[in-house]
């Protein structure tokens, strides 16, 4: 899923349980209460592109810090964020 950042924030009620900047790339750590689920989501700054990981919340902090390499094992085609 790409998604603007309006789009991915207005997704419905959601906790920010962790965030980190580098190198123009901000992730985000998702909780939703209303169904317990836990996502990702990774937004390329400059260009303004993102997307969203649905994560098991034993994994959670895995995805977090390592959310490239969740993609490409879960879906290749949303690597063209960082490209």
């Amino acid at each position: 899923m790409n998604a603007t950042k309006e789009e991915v924030m207005f997704a419905g009620h959601r906790i920010d349980l962790a965030h980190r900047r580098n190198d123009g790339i901000d992730v985000v750590l998702w909780w939703s209460p209303d169904d317990d689920s836990v996502a990702v989501e990774v937004l390329h700054l400059a260009s303004d592109s993102s997307f969203e990981l649905v994560v098991d919340g034993d994994r959670a902090l895995d995805a977090f810090y390592h959310p490239f390499a969740y993609a490409a094992r879960r879906s290749p085609e949303l690597l063209d964020v960082a490209a």
